[in-house]
């Protein structure tokens, strides 16, 4: 059976090193960061969201800052043009005496809207996918290999089994290759630390905290909607 567009999507992340959710989320998460700088500046709904959370939250703040210098294709102007306009906000609240509500970070929301739809599709297409992902060099982090097996145990408990045992293995030779990486340092040594070994070190932490998004830096979070059986 040909693969739908989600599930062509899946599959490139998943022939890619490193958790393919998250790979995912940090693509999605710079494109929009990009429309905003490049088409959105100016457009009134998209201000209006920014001046609700006082220019988004401390995080993506910082990635807006970080992509925009980085890429002459926007420069410092577009973040200049909101920051002016979200600190004409604070300054008039200085002046007023009222308090300043912040509320969430619509980028937040968008991108947490995408990693449980991500989660979804690859459950959706797990059965198709699982093979691929066995033999790839791709690795699940901790929380959305967790997010994912929480779904397949109420959907088919033998694919998330599968699925365990596969995460095993993955990290188990993650494992092997950091000792093998270690024991080069030892002065017995004749050989230098293989791209492999070298590598296994940054993907043993994406494995446990996945990649610096901000749906990982929030340690507990409440039961997510997206998983059935926990819907209110």
């Amino acid at each position: 059976m040909a693969m739908d567009l989600i599930g062509i999507y899946l599959r490139e992340a998943i022939q890619e090193s490193g958790c393919p959710v998250c790979r995912i989320l940090k693509k999605y998460e710079e494109d929009i960061i990009g429309q905003i700088l490049y088409e959105h500046v100016n457009t009134p709904s998209v201000r209006e969201k920014f001046a609700e959370s006082l220019g988004l939250c401390t995080y993506h703040a910082w990635k807006m800052k970080e992509i925009a210098y980085s890429n002459p294709l926007y420069g410092g102007l577009g973040v200049a043009i909101i920051y002016e306009h979200m600190l004409s906000i604070y300054i008039n609240s200085l002046k007023s005496g009222k308090n300043l509500e912040e509320k969430k970070c619509y980028l937040c929301d968008l991108v947490e809207i995408k990693e449980q739809h991500t989660i979804e599709a690859l459950a959706d297409r797990l059965s198709e996918l699982i093979e691929e992902y066995k033999d790839s060099e791709a690795i699940l982090c901790k929380k959305h290999y967790e997010e994912l097996i929480s779904i397949l145990k109420k959907r088919n408990s033998g694919l998330a089994e599968e699925l365990r045992k596969i995460q095993i293995e993955k990290l188990e030779r993650t494992k092997d290759l950091m000792r093998a990486f270690i024991e080069k340092f030892d002065y017995r040594s004749k050989e230098a630390p293989t791209e492999r070994e070298a590598t296994s070190v940054l993907k043993a932490i994406e494995s446990l905290k996945g990649l610096p998004l901000e749906v990982n830096f929030v340690k507990k979070r409440k039961q997510r909607r997206f998983f059935l059986g926990n819907r209110d």
